[in-house]
Parts: C-alpha cells; structure tokens; sequence
C-alpha cells in the first residue's frame, strides 16, 4: 500500500535527521560528563599592560554611572594603568553626562542611519578611536549594564603577559535570582562558561569569545583593521574571522562578568532572536568555511565551533520536522495497531506493533536521559558550584533553576528557531538597574 511506502520513506529521513542532530548533541554532553576536569591558571605577571575599557551605550542613563565608576574605584590594578571609554550612540538622555561625571572618556557617536542603531557601530567606532591614541595593549568591551570582578583586569593582564591576544571571561549575572527568566538564561549562558569554554581550554581548542568581557589585544586589531565585522551578530563575527586566522582565544575563568539577564520573556525572545537570525548569516559565510577549512587543515577548533553553532541552524528540525513526524508517526502506527487500515504489503502487522513500542521506549530512555544531563545534572552543578557567580547570596536562590532548567531549553530552542526563520531588527533590551553588583 503507498501509505507503507510513505511511512518507510519518512522513517529513513528521519533516522538521518536524528544522526545529524545527535553529532552536535554529544559534543554537548561529553563537556558536561567532563565537568570535573580542573580549571585552567596562568602565572602571575609582574608587567602591567595598559588596558582600554569600552562600552557603548545608547541611552543607558539608568545604568551607566553605576557601571563605570564601580569599574574605575574597585580593580586591584594599578589606576593609572588603565581608561573607561563611554561610546555614547545616538543618545536622547543624559548618558554621556553621567558617564562622563563618573570618570569616563566619552566619545560621541551619532549615525543617522538606521541599519547601524545596533551595538557593532558605536564599537567600531570606538575601538578605532582607541587604536589611533597607540596608548594601549589590550581592549575589553563591556556591555553598559556590565560589571566584573575586583581582579579581572589583573587576570586578563597575566594572561596577555603569557602571549595570548584573545581572551574571554566566565559569564556571571548580577540578577540571576531575580525570576524565572533570569534563572534559566543565567544557568544557559553558564554552561558554556563552566563546561564548554573550561573543556574548550584543557583540550586545546579555541575559546568562543562573544558578548561582554571580550578582550582583545591592540597588536591583534591593528593587524585585523580594527573590528572588522558587520553583521547583528558582530561578536560572534569577529571571533570567527581571528580563528580563520589562526588565532586561538582562550578562556580565564577567574576573570567574571556580570551581566544582567533579560527578566521577562519579550526580552529573552528579543535576545534568542537575535542570535538565531545572525548565526543563520554566519552559517551561509564563516561557519561554511570552518566546515571544509577542517578537512584542509585539520584544526580541531574549526570543527568544533561549526558543530556547536550548527545546533542553532537545527533548531528549526527540533521544533517543526520531529513533532511533526512523530504525530505522524504515532498516528500511523495506531492505526495499525487498532486495525483500522490494513498493512503486509511491505511488513507485517508484528513489525509494526514492534516498531510502536520500541519508539516508546527509545523516546522515553533518550529524552529522559537527555533532561537528566542538560537539564537537572548540568543546572544542579553549576548552582552548588558557582552561585555567586550569579548574584546569589547562597544556594538556595538558585535551586529550584535546576528543576526548571528543561522548561528554559524548551523556550530557549522554540525562541532561537523563531530567529533563524526571520530578520528580525535590533531591539533594546530593558535593564535590572537596582541589580547593579
């Protein structure tokens, strides 16, 4: 009968589908299986590099003054050693004011056009002004709502001081007990920091440097002319292009940045669709090349930054293809359990009765295996181990995030695979400002 034939036919895409899934998945679960190897430290330097802060800010007048001033009075670095640049993008309020009465160098930066109203701009701007003072070793970008720990400046330095020109922080939050929201995307962004950057480390691969804490050598952004990206996902972008390079950035994990995560989920699905809609550009350009530069070069970090970011462009079979075809697939199959339509023309009534419950039992055992290593295994780690990494207090505020962590994946690849099929244009994301660190 041709629904047989259908039902085999879609059954073969859907074991490929599952295979090409399931690569990227096990790079996932082999980091947190190996969550117990030890952390990587670099010697203490006694040479002091001169260090360049930049945060952009687009009418960041809640948060702004607090940021910088905690920055200029709380590192345990040497003060003439290092500036706070305020790039004031397209303000209406009084950012580059209070930035400025709070220590900052303040850099104007007005573009009319809308296709630049997103950080990438006032960043590049910012960082070519930076490099024309030749003043300068190292350049770290920080979010406006940003703020890192006493020794970060330190750390990053000793770091530098080893030969490294590209290195990213552990991403912390000031709010993380705040809601639902701020729990789930304090414990995803995370995990990337304590497993995947710590396994990326040990092992020999290049660290994925995004987002606030990035910090960068000025020797590298001479060579590379400046920040050379131009798409929503910038961060992302510019890592991609060091390590085509050759670059390999590294990972400080004692260094932290505290970000304040969205708290609502207009906000959380602003920021997944951001990223799902620049990691589909970046697939179609730098992750391709990462893909067949492997087999020619064999570098482990290109394959490993493809598989990773390739989840993301998957998303869409996660949330369309597979509750599809299992709907689909149960609803064939009891049919033909129930004997309302007939089958033997391909198998027998026995192999599909097999097939039903061996499904069963599959999703049943993956699935639940699955919740159990990325959900609570994964979440319960990271909430006993580093909680105040995440603006808690004690244990407790975190915990129920383990139990509800398998919630946020849910949310997290709905969102993300919502991205990947749109444009979606920048949006500002609303602050926490009395969660200041």
């Amino acid at each position: 009968m041709w629904y047989e034939v259908l039902y085999r036919v879609l059954s073969i895409v859907n074991y490929v589908i599952l295979i090409i899934v399931a690569i990227p998945l096990l790079i996932q679960v082999f980091n947190v299986l190996f969550c117990w190897l030890k952390k990587r430290t670099y010697p203490k330097s006694e040479i002091k590099s001169r260090i360049a802060f930049i945060m952009p800010a687009h009418n960041e007048a809640d948060v702004i003054f607090d940021s910088v001033r905690d920055l200029l009075n709380n590192q345990n670095y040497p003060k003439d050693k290092y500036d706070v640049y305020v790039v004031a993008d397209n303000c209406t309020d009084n950012t580059a004011e209070l930035a400025k009465k709070a220590g900052a160098i303040v850099l104007v930066h007005n573009d009319p056009d809308p296709a630049h109203h997103m950080a990438l701009y006032p960043l590049k701007y910012g960082i070519d002004e930076i490099l024309k003072t030749d003043k300068y070793d190292l350049v770290i970008h920080l979010d406006a709502d940003n703020h890192v720990n006493r020794d970060f400046s330190s750390l990053m330095n000793d770091a530098y001081q080893c030969g490294y020109d590209f290195l990213r922080p552990y991403e912390g939050s000031t709010n993380g007990p705040q809601n639902f929201y701020t729990k789930a995307c304090t414990l995803f962004y995370s995990f990337d920091s304590r497993y995947g950057s710590r396994m990326r480390e040990r092992v020999g691969v290049s660290a994925h440097v995004n987002g606030g804490g990035a910090t960068m050598s000025t020797r590298m952004l001479k060579k590379c002319g400046g920040y050379d990206s131009t798409s929503i996902s910038d961060d992302a972008e510019f890592c991609f292009n060091r390590i085509l390079e050759g670059i390999k950035a590294h990972f400080v994990e004692d260094a932290v940045v505290y970000e304040d995560m969205p708290s609502t989920f207009k906000d959380t699905l602003n920021r997944n669709l951001r990223i799902g809609a620049g990691s589909v550009k970046l697939l179609k350009t730098k992750l391709k090349e990462m893909f067949f530069g492997f087999f020619k070069t064999g570098r482990l970090s290109y394959m490993e930054m493809f598989l990773t970011y390739i989840f993301i462009f998957l998303t869409p079979i996660l949330c369309i293809w597979m509750p599809l075809f299992y709907i689909y697939n149960f609803t064939f199959l009891g049919l033909v359990e129930n004997g309302i339509i007939t089958v033997g023309n391909l198998y027998s009534y026995t192999f599909y009765h097999t097939i039903l419950w061996n499904t069963v039992w599959s999703i049943v055992g993956v699935v639940g295996g699955l919740f159990i290593i990325f959900g609570f295994m994964q979440a319960l780690i990271l909430v006993l181990s580093d909680y105040q990494k995440f603006g808690a207090k004690s244990r407790k505020e975190m915990l129920d995030a383990g139990f509800l962590f398998p919630a946020y994946l849910a949310v997290y690849t709905a969102t993300i695979c919502v991205g990947t099929l749109s444009k979606p244009k920048w949006k500002e994301i609303n602050r926490n400002p009395n969660n200041a660190k």
